[in-house]
C-alpha cells in the first residue's frame, strides 16, 4: 500500500465536502451572521455533528476495524456475523437514544448551552432545531460502520464522499428557503436529517459486494462483541478529544454573546487541514497497521507509524504558518459579507489565530492514538484524553471572565499539545515505536518548504493588501490565488527536497 496515495484519495473527497462546508457557511454568515437564529442553529447542529465527526471521522472505526480485521481473519462467515450484530445493536440503541432525547431536549440544550436560558427566544429556538437534527445520529452512525467495512477492504473513496452529500443538501435547503421566504434555521435543520438519510442509502449501494447488513435480535452477547464495546466508548473519548474539547469550548462560550458562532466559523476554518493531515492519514493507515500488528510485523508496523507522523506533518505545519499570516484575510474572504460584519471578522480571525497553534496537536492526536488502538488498547488513549479534556476545562473556566472566549482556542490547542507530548513519551517508553533517521531528516524539509511559502504567503498579502479590503467585492478571488500559489510553492519544494514523492511513502 502507499500511504500518500490512499491518502490523496481519501483527502481529495474530503477537501471537496470541506469546500462545500465553507460555501454551506458563507451562505449561512450572509444571511444569518452572528443572529439568535445562527447560535441557535449552531447549538442544535453542534451535537449531533460532533457525533458525525466522532463516527465518520475515525473515533468509531478506531475501536471497529481491528475487531472486524480479526473476525475476518478467522473466515468471512465471522466477519459478517460480527458486523451484523455491531449492526442490529447500534440501530436498536440509538432509536431509543433518539426517543429518549426527543423528549428531554430542553434539558439536553441547557446542558449544551446553558448561557441561551436567559434568553428564552434562543432557548426554545435551539430546542426545536435540535429536536430535527438529532434523528442525523442514527444514520450517521450506522453510516459510519459502512465505511469502516469499506475502509477494511481498502475502498476509501466512498467513505470519504459520503459527507459531500451533507453540504449538498443544506446549500439547496438554505437557498430555497431563502428564496421562498422560509425559515432558514428551521431549513436547514431539516435538511441535516436527510441528508444523514441519503448519505446511509449511498453507503449500502456501494458496500453491498463486500456486506449487506441483515438485523438480527441478539439475546446473548459473544465474547468479541463484549470486546468490541469495552473498546467503543474509551475509542470515541480519546479519539474525539478534539471534538469533545470543542463542545467544551461551546457551553463556555454561550455565557457570551456572539462568542457560540465565532467558535464555530473559526472551527470551520482549521478543520479542513485537519481532514488530510489527521483524518485521512490515520483513517488510511488504521486497517493496515492493525493487520501489521496481527501478523506480528514489527517492521512494517514500524514503517507504518513513522510514514504516519511524517505525512500528518508534511500537511499540518505549512497549515498552521498559513493560518497564523492570513487568518484576518482568510475570514474576511470567506465570511465578511452581509450580517457577517467587520467586528464578526476580528474576533473569529482572533480565534483562528489561537486555533491554529494547535493545528498540528490536533492532526497527530488521530494518527498517535492509533497506534494503541491498533494494539486494541484503548485505555492509554482514554487516560491520555481525560487528562486533555481536564486540563482544558480548568484553564477555560478560570480565565474565561478575564479573557472572554479567547481562552477556549487556547486551552484547546494546549490541551492537546500535552495529550501530544505524553504520547510520544508513553510510545517510546514503551517501545512501541522507534523513530528513524529519515523522519527528523524529513522534519526539518518539511520545515524548509514551510520557511519560503510563509515568506511568499506573507509578501503576497502585504502587496495585494488593498484587495482584502472588507468592502471589496472580488477579495475571495484573490484568496484563492494566494493560497493556490502558496501551497504550490510549498509542494514544488517539498517535491524538489524529495520529502513528497510516491516511494517515499510506500509501506508493506
Amino acid at each position: 500500500m502507499n500511504l500518500l496515495s490512499s491518502t490523496s484519495v481519501f483527502g481529495f473527497y474530503t477537501l471537496v465536502s470541506r469546500v462545500l462546508g465553507y460555501l454551506r457557511d458563507i451562505l449561512i454568515a450572509i444571511f444569518l451572521g452572528t443572529s439568535i437564529y445562527a447560535d441557535a442553529f449552531f447549538v442544535a447542529f453542534r451535537l449531533p455533528n460532533t457525533f458525525r465527526r466522532l463516527f465518520a471521522e475515525g473515533t468509531f472505526n478506531a475501536a471497529f476495524i481491528p475487531s472486524y480485521t480479526e473476525e475476518k481473519i478467522k473466515g468471512k462467515k465471522s466477519g459478517k456475523k460480527f458486523a451484523d450484530e455491531i449492526f442490529s445493536l447500534l440501530l436498536f440503541f440509538l432509536i431509543l437514544l433518539i426517543i429518549i432525547i426527543e423528549i428531554f431536549t430542553p434539558f439536553l440544550v441547557y446542558l449544551i448551552a446553558p448561557g441561551f436560558f436567559e434568553n428564552t427566544e434562543k432557548f426554545n429556538l435551539a430546542i426545536e432545531f435540535t429536536r430535527i437534527t438529532f434523528p442525523f445520529l442514527l444514520f450517521v452512525s450506522l453510516s459510519s460502520l459502512l465505511s469502516g467495512i469499506l475502509n477494511t477492504n481498502n475502498k476509501f473513496a466512498a467513505a470519504a464522499a459520503a459527507p459531500i452529500i451533507l453540504n449538498i443538501v443544506l446549500i439547496f435547503f438554505l437557498l430555497i428557503s431563502f428564496y421562498y421566504n422560509h425559515s432558514i434555521a428551521k431549513s436547514l435543520s431539516i435538511g441535516v436529517t436527510l441528508a444523514g438519510i441519503l448519505q446511509f442509502i449511498i453507503l449500502i449501494i456501494f458496500t453491498k459486494s463486500f456486506y449487506v447488513p441483515s438485523i438480527k435480535f441478539i439475546f446473548k452477547f459473544s465474547k468479541a462483541i463484549k470486546n468490541f464495546f469495552k473498546k467503543l466508548l474509551p475509542s470515541i473519548f480519546a479519539s474525539g478529544i478534539t471534538q469533545i474539547n470543542i463542545l467544551v469550548g461551546t457551553i463556555i462560550a454561550s455565557f457570551q454573546s456572539g462568542a457560540v458562532s465565532y467558535l464555530y466559523y473559526a472551527d470551520r476554518v482549521y478543520q479542513i487541514n485537519l481532514a488530510i493531515a489527521g483524518i485521512a492519514v490515520g483513517t488510511v493507515a488504521l486497517p493496515n497497521l492493525a493487520k501489521s500488528i496481527k501478523l506480528n510485523d514489527k517492521f512494517s508496523t514500524n514503517q507504518i507509524q513513522n510514514k504516519s507522523i511524517e505525512l500528518s506533518l508534511l500537511f499540518s505545519i505549512p497549515a498552521t504558518f498559513g493560518l497564523l499570516i492570513a487568518s484576518n484575510q482568510i475570514v474576511n474572504s470567506l465570511f465578511g459579507y452581509g450580517s457577517f460584519d467587520i467586528s464578526d471578522v476580528f474576533y473569529t480571525s482572533l480565534a483562528v489565530t489561537f486555533f491554529a497553534l494547535g493545528v498540528p496537536a490536533f492532526a497527530l492526536i488521530k494518527v498517535l492514538s492509533n497506534f494503541y488502538f491498533a494494539r486494541n488498547n484503548t485505555i492509554v488513549p482514554f487516560y491520555i484524553s481525560l487528562l486533555s479534556m481536564i486540563l482544558n476545562i480548568l484553564i477555560s473556566v478560570s480565565l474565561f471572565k478575564k479573557y472572554g472566549f479567547i481562552i477556549i482556542p487556547i486551552a484547546t490547542s494546549l490541551s492537546t499539545w500535552v495529550a501530544v507530548i505524553t504520547y510520544f513519551i508513553l510510545l517510546k517508553g514503551k517501545s512501541l515505536i522507534e523513530f528513524g533517521n529519515k523522519l527528523l531528516s524529513n522534519f526539518l524539509k518539511i520545515l524548509i518548504a514551510t520557511m519560503f511559502m510563509s515568506l511568499f504567503l506573507y509578501f503576497g498579502l502585504d502587496y495585494f493588501e488593498d484587495k482584502f479590503e472588507y468592502s471589496y467585492k472580488f477579495k475571495l478571488i484573490y484568496l484563492v490565488i494566494m493560497i493556490g500559489l502558496s501551497t504550490t510553492i510549498y509542494l514544488l519544494i517539498a517535491r524538489l527536497l524529495g520529502v513528497l514523492s510516491l516511494k517515499n511513502y510506500n509501506v508493506k
